[in-house]
């Protein structure tokens, strides 16, 4: 029924469909929420941030058109979902979360669970470590005013980057920014709705 409530959004690729049945849901939202895991909406976790709902990770995948020797970096890492999900599309994800509870308990989980090919930072995501080096593809799981020039530098040429851009207090629009010869091409995709991406590391949490 999920990987079926999926085609019915929309979601075609199969290497997609197959990862979000894999991938268990119920292990990355809070205790009380297990039962609502699969339902197609998101779930709120710690420090005020949430799960996106199932189809938005399967969306958002999609449209990153990974493939296995690509490298992954993603801002926003909150309970880890995401994250796994690229983690069995592609060689490596470095995601970088400024809550350090959800960065602690997020790594805590993605090794008890056996996704080994990623790499959790508790950072910044406006300022990516000079060493973290540049990426096939990028993912941004909290919404951006804008998307910041040296971001979109850090993309591999024929790199990808996806992030909901728009007013932090409202909905978004999902956007997809291509690294091609000549610059970048971007395009808007479809409506959403994400916390705020914020600047530094939290003081508390």
């Amino acid at each position: 029924m999920f990987q079926l409530t999926l085609r019915r959004r929309g979601i075609s690729d199969q290497a997609v469909l197959r990862t979000m049945e894999e991938v268990p849901r119920e292990a990355f939202v809070a205790a009380g929420d297990r039962s609502h895991a699969y339902r197609d909406s998101a779930l709120g976790i710690a420090c005020g941030q949430t799960i996106s709902q199932p189809f938005v990770v399967a969306y958002m995948t999609e449209q990153l058109q990974l493939q296995k020797h690509y490298k992954v970096l993603e801002i926003g890492t909150g309970s880890g979902y995401q994250a796994a999900v690229l983690s069995r599309l592609c060689a490596h994800v470095l995601t970088i979360e400024r809550y350090r509870t959800l960065a602690d308990t997020a790594r805590d989980r993605l090794e008890a669970l056996g996704y080994f090919n990623i790499e959790v930072m508790l950072g910044d995501g406006f300022q990516i470590p000079p060493g973290a080096g540049d990426f096939d593809r990028i993912i941004v799981t909290a919404a951006m005013e804008q998307i910041p020039e040296k971001l979109l530098e850090r993309l591999l040429p024929g790199g990808i980057l996806i992030a909901p851009v728009g007013p932090h207090h409202g909905s978004q629009t999902l956007v997809r920014v291509t690294r091609t010869d000549s610059g970048f091409e971007r395009k808007e995709l479809v409506d959403v709705r994400f916390v705020p991406a914020l600047p530094g590391i939290a003081r508390e949490l």
